[in-house]
């Protein structure tokens, strides 16, 4: 197992490296392949060994190799943040290929995450593949019901639930308030999570997602001293509370249940 850990942490770290490009080119419309890596500052194509997850960085001290502009901290973190969640999923799901679905949803989660809180946008490029992904994974699931990837019919009663529950919560807030509390890419995020995940995990989603969020935008409005209309993206508190859900979202409920004595 633990060279499994290894050689998939390592996977993150170079993949992680294109999820940089990917947060940073798909809101502009920009290819993912071409140009090449370069400078933003300075348009200085990016060598080889300037461009090796986290290492690469550190040897620059955090700085272009040929303008010395300052080069974003967050580019390693995306880097290890990846292989860190790559890791936990070869932990989680060993070998096969539900640990590559595992894999290719978490490398989703983490691109629309930091693409909503740079640019309050979840884009469709990215959100409706992801569902479309997890329905055709459900078409030839092996696995009963429960298991990831879901069965069809679960992950069809996911897809159509998860969209309907956030819309429907949207135009009921626009009616109480004539504001509007959240964006459509949320809709079709949660839609996705309900493909992959199921429609039972969609409840314990929206629930942690709407609690951490909360207390996280109530201490970052007051750190920051801004008002209640200042908006918070919720992509990537539904993205994190998906993927945990990933990870540990049987046992989970299975334990909230618990609390409520044995079931028969």
């Amino acid at each position: 197992m633990t060279p499994l850990l290894v050689l998939s942490g390592v996977l993150g770290l170079a993949v992680g490296s294109f999820l940089n490009v990917v947060i940073h080119r798909v809101p502009r419309g920009e290819s993912l392949i071409r140009p090449g890596s370069h400078c933003p500052h300075c348009g200085t194509a990016v060598r080889p060994w300037q461009n090796i997850p986290v290492l690469s960085w550190l040897l620059l001290k955090g700085r272009c190799a040929s303008c010395k502009a300052r080069i974003s901290a967050r580019y390693p973190l995306v880097e290890l943040l990846t292989g860190v969640l790559f890791a936990v999923v070869a932990w989680k799901y060993g070998f096969g290929w539900p640990a590559l679905a595992a894999l290719v949803l978490t490398a989703f989660l983490i691109s629309l995450t930091f693409i909503d809180v740079d640019h309050q946008l979840l884009p469709d490029v990215l959100t409706l593949p992801l569902l479309w992904l997890g329905l055709a994974l459900s078409v030839w699931s092996p696995h009963p019901e429960g298991a990831m990837p879901m069965d069809l019919r679960t992950s069809v009663i996911g897809a159509i639930a998860g969209y309907l529950s956030l819309w429907s919560v949207y135009h009921l807030f626009r009616l109480i308030t004539g504001k509007e509390g959240m964006g459509y890419g949320d809709f079709k995020l949660l839609a996705a999570l309900g493909a992959w995940l199921g429609w039972k995990m969609l409840l314990p989603i929206v629930l942690m997602a709407a609690v951490v969020g909360a207390v996280v935008g109530i201490a970052v409005l007051s750190v920051q001293r801004q008002s209640r209309a200042t908006p918070i993206a919720f992509g990537p508190f539904l993205a994190a509370a998906g993927w945990i859900m990933l990870i540990a979202g049987p046992e989970l409920v299975d334990r909230y249940l618990g609390f409520f004595g044995p079931r028969h």
